[in-house]
């Protein structure tokens, strides 16, 4: 619903005359910006991309890159149906057939080292 309140209240069509020229064009640089986000988060596919998108930024941003790993150097589990890797602190970096396909950046599921999974050469 304030999508909706946004998307009216920033619309070029609904911009009173006596609002300075400078003023409109925020407001439509804003309606465009919140068009393009609604065309993203309202799709399904768009917005898996766009949340894998963010979460890979977001391991990025929050440490280095502990190592390089092919996935052919993975484990796979059958119980867990994902691909493992031990971790030196304990614990392992877990990755599903589909994750593998969209992500490079995997955080271990105990402590905040990143590994990232690279095509094998």
């Amino acid at each position: 619903m304030q999508q909706l309140n946004l998307h009216v209240r920033y619309h070029p069509d609904k911009q009173s005359a006596d609002v300075p020229a400078g003023a409109v064009e925020e407001h439509v640089q804003k309606f465009i910006e919140i068009d393009q986000a609604w065309k993203i988060l309202g799709n399904e596919e768009t917005k898996k991309a766009y949340d894998l998108q963010r979460r890979e930024d977001d391991l990025r941003s929050s440490g280095p890159v502990d190592a390089q790993i092919c996935l052919e150097d993975m484990l796979w589990n059958k119980d867990d149906q994902c691909f493992t890797l031990s971790c030196r602190c304990g614990g392992k970096y877990c990755v599903s057939k589909d994750e593998a396909e969209e992500v490079n950046l995997i955080c271990c599921d105990t402590c905040s080292l990143i590994i990232e999974i690279v095509q094998h050469s």
